[in-house]
């Protein structure tokens, strides 16, 4: 039989400021959260320029970046380099090493949503390497008042072509007033909800639990399904449904550095430093935001 999923814990994702002036309200990666494996960061971010992520290293996991509103341009030290637009995804894997800047592009604000993926032992020293999907390529279906994005993983009979080193779902739902939402999740992964836009009701009684809104993380427990309700009369639910195999690895991190040992953070700053093991080209490069910005030196 199947047994729906229930929230266990509940967090309020308050803003806080992160890169260089960037507002980011972030649920995973908190004090109240370090770990939810295999996820180690979600971050809705908001970002006008000058604002913006300017060149910073990552190593050990992948960053996967979907942006809700505006537009990012990203750039990196292997000279890749694009716009990642509305309703766009880039599942970026930053492996044995990247340094890269991510700054809005043209005026407004920029409005999105990034999740840090662990990466197994065997998949952390892999080559960078990326999955670009403009909006319009991202598989989309609808039913009884439900819209899904399928980022990553299947739903409704979409499937997403990303491939996931990680095994991942990353599902963006919309439903209509007084529609609802049932959703397999495999038993064995870990699940959260993370609501966008309006309020639901999740994994519990429709009839006797509150519903949540907008900026809420819901950490879900054991089961085989969730269930989501809209039950108000006029304003659509958005959430987004994310579950992940858990690794099962130990973790060490030091911000952007994400390994299993001490030993290999220390390791991971000291190639770094010395512009060695998959930073080389950081040595010599800055990004043209940077050099836009005149903090080139």
């Amino acid at each position: 039989m199947e047994k729906p999923r229930q929230v266990v814990r509940k967090f309020l994702a308050r803003p806080q400021h992160e890169g260089a002036g960037a507002v980011v309200r972030r649920s995973i990666g908190r004090f109240e959260l370090r770990y939810f494996d295999p996820f180690l960061v979600l971050d809705e971010f908001s970002v006008s320029a000058p604002a913006g992520f300017p060149d910073h290293p990552h190593r050990g996991f992948e960053t996967v970046t979907y942006m809700l509103e505006g537009a990012v341009t990203h750039e990196d030290f292997e000279g890749h380099r694009g716009t990642i637009k509305a309703g766009d995804v880039q599942w970026m894997t930053a492996g044995r090493g990247i340094v890269h800047s991510e700054m809005p592009a043209g005026p407004g604000t920029s409005k999105g949503l990034q999740l840090w993926v662990n990466l197994s032992s065997s998949n952390k020293m892999v080559e960078p390497g990326y999955q670009e999907i403009q909006s319009k390529d991202i598989a989309s279906t609808s039913s009884d008042g439900v819209t899904v994005r399928v980022i990553a993983g299947d739903a409704m009979g979409a499937r997403s072509p990303v491939r996931t080193r990680t095994p991942t779902m990353y599902l963006d739902f919309t439903v209509r007033p007084r529609a609802a939402v049932r959703q397999p999740v495999d038993a064995s992964w870990n699940a959260f909800a993370y609501v966008l836009e309006g309020e639901g009701v999740f994994g519990s009684d429709r009839c006797g639990a509150p519903p949540v809104g907008a900026h809420h993380l819901l950490l879900l427990g054991q089961g085989d399904v969730l269930e989501a309700w809209n039950k108000s009369d006029t304003r659509p639910l958005r959430f987004l449904l994310i579950a992940g195999e858990p690794i099962g690895e130990p973790v060490a991190q030091l911000g952007p550095f994400v390994m299993n040992t001490e030993e290999e953070i220390d390791m991971t700053v000291d190639d770094f430093e010395r512009y060695a093991n998959g930073f080389e080209k950081a040595r010599h490069w800055k990004s043209q935001a940077m050099v836009a910005l005149g903090l080139e030196e």
